[in-house]
């Protein structure tokens, strides 16, 4: 496995459905991540949650 593959993390938003990973320390950071990020169906920004995997 290549390194930091385990610290990838799932961004979903439920509207669209669109998909964005990113890496999180899973050691300071304990909470869900919400980030803005660009929808390319809705062409704006919009808010992606953390899902499993």
């Amino acid at each position: 496995m290549a390194k930091g593959q385990d610290n990838l993390i799932q961004l979903k938003n439920k509207e669209t459905g669109e998909v964005y990973w990113t890496s999180k320390n899973k050691k300071l950071v304990t909470r869900k991540i919400e980030l803005k990020k660009y929808s390319k169906k809705l062409r704006k920004h919009i808010t992606f949650k953390e899902t499993k995997k």
